[in-house]
């Protein structure tokens, strides 16, 4: 993946080609003990033939964290699984860096295997994902050899073609939140998916790339006008998620399906995976 010269601040090089958007080098110096401690606390829960390699993503490998209100977002490779024993791992973990460090609000590690990663199915959204916002933390890049990616509707379908099929499973979760930290998490979670799942709805049409939540609402504004302050506010809400208790409801029901079906109409839906996955 490319590192050259980012074609119109787009997050593209001269070829139009993604520049995979974060670095070690980003890092925020509050964060460097966090991104330490996640490695050391790796090295001593998984044998070396077990963890093939470490990616960080999100806003800590972008730079743009912010203490104690950001979290830590991590990636996984394990050469087959993952076990129960590796998910136990993998909760401790983030129980302990969440404990140790206030400048996060919350870890996060995903645990995928090598062939999952390198499969044909996920080579236009988990090996996308892990070549253009991932950043190597820990050994080989796995995605090094993959061909390189432009913001295509092919693209667009599979990372985000599937919110018609997970919408109905969200109200669910949604009616079931009653306390109001399990609704604000699951608010920010939803709001920063429906912002993203905005965005790569005109991604191929704006021709770039934005992890921006702000920057990605008023893109998907300028195309949908009639939805931008909806936009706009879920892009809000997923900094901020206690201050709109209302909100998962509203969108749920409003922008959510529109957006679902919009979607569909545009890009068609996502390749299905097969159960579990």
């Amino acid at each position: 993946m490319t590192t050259g010269d980012v074609s119109r601040g787009k997050g593209l090089d001269q070829d139009g080609c993604f520049v995979r958007e974060g670095s070690l080098e980003r890092v925020p110096a509050p964060f460097a003990p966090v991104v330490a401690a996640l490695s050391a606390r790796l090295t001593a829960r998984f044998a070396p033939d077990r963890l093939v390699s470490t990616y960080l993503y999100g806003s800590i490998p972008r730079g743009t964290a912010v203490p104690g209100v950001s979290d830590l977002d991590a990636l996984l490779v394990l050469r087959d699984g993952p076990t129960d024993a590796d998910r136990a791992a993998v909760r401790a973990v983030e129980a302990e860096l969440d404990a140790a460090f206030p400048q996060i609000d919350g870890a996060g590690l995903l645990l995928v295997t090598a062939d999952q990663l390198l499969s044909e199915l996920e080579r236009y959204d988990l090996a996308w994902f892990v070549a253009c916002l991932c950043t190597p933390l820990s050994g080989p890049d796995l995605t090094a050899a993959l061909p390189r990616y432009r913001p295509t509707s092919l693209l667009a379908r599979e990372t985000n073609g599937d919110l018609f099929r997970r919408l109905p499973g969200l109200r669910r979760r949604a009616a079931a939140a009653t306390a109001p930290e399990e609704r604000a998490r699951l608010t920010r979670a939803v709001t920063r998916n429906l912002v993203r799942t905005g965005f790569t709805l005109v991604m191929p049409r704006w021709g770039g790339w934005t992890s921006d939540l702000a920057e990605s609402a008023e893109v998907f504004g300028s195309y949908y006008p009639a939805y931008a302050e909806q936009m706009r506010t879920a892009a809000r809400a997923a900094q901020n998620p206690a201050a709109h208790p209302e909100l998962l409801d509203d969108l749920l029901n409003g922008l959510a399906p529109w957006l679902a079906e919009e979607y569909l109409a545009v890009h068609g839906a996502k390749t299905p995976r097969p159960e579990g996955c």
